[in-house]
């Protein structure tokens, strides 16, 4: 299956598609000095998942830090091959915890099993590349969304356990509590085929509408 790149023609085309199904998003995109989100487009295969597991649960600021020494063990190109080809007390010293090693090389051992394949999964339906992403260790299902969004090019994923998300839908509805992941996805139903833009535009919403302009005071 062959997708659009989530570009900037992409987004500004999707959000008014959006903004037209929904008045909320008319009058969040409203409020904003600028509306339309940055693109978001990663490299696909091990260096994106790579990228993924090991940022999770620390600081962006501390999570390229080591990325980026991890990278430099792997001069000829990151690869499944490459880093399983790397000491395990040498990942270790780069910053990787134990646990995010051992995923890293059960999801490298993966490809090269033909267990995972890169490219079949661009033929694959958008439940089913998360479907076969989240059933291998250290990749969540918030992981396998994030993988299918910005490295297959997927623009009706919808994240919608993403804790940014929830609560940037609570201020654009006007709603008393967060909603859940449940209750977002219905909130969000109208913005198919778009809901991944979407997402982007609610992260947007989330860092960048006026306070006191959606009554979060």
């Amino acid at each position: 299956m062959n997708y659009p790149v989530i570009d900037e023609p992409v987004i500004k085309h999707a959000l008014h598609e959006i903004a037209k199904a929904d008045p909320d998003v008319k009058k969040g995109m409203a409020i904003m000095e600028n509306p339309y989100p940055a693109p978001r487009i990663r490299p696909d295969g091990f260096p994106a998942l790579l990228n993924s597991v090991g940022s999770q649960q620390i600081s962006i600021h501390a999570a390229k830090a080591i990325l980026d020494r991890v990278d430099a063990l792997m001069p000829k190109g990151v690869t499944s091959n490459a880093f399983l080809e790397i000491e395990f007390d040498t990942l270790r010293e780069a910053g990787l915890s134990i646990r995010k090693i051992e995923y890293l090389r059960g999801i490298a051992e993966a490809e090269l099993s033909g267990a995972l394949n890169y490219k079949t999964l661009c033929d694959l339906s958008d439940d089913d590349v998360i479907k076969t992403l989240s059933s291998l260790r250290g990749i969540g299902k918030w992981t396998a969304e994030i993988y299918a969004m910005f490295s297959l090019n997927r623009p009706d994923v919808f994240p919608a356990d993403d804790l940014a998300l929830q609560e940037a839908l609570r201020r654009l509805k006007g709603l008393k509590d967060r909603p859940s992941g449940k209750q977002s996805r219905e909130l969000v139903k109208a913005w198919t085929p778009w809901r991944g833009v979407g997402a982007l535009f609610l992260w947007h919403y989330y860092k960048g509408a006026p306070r006191d302009a959606d009554g979060d005071m």
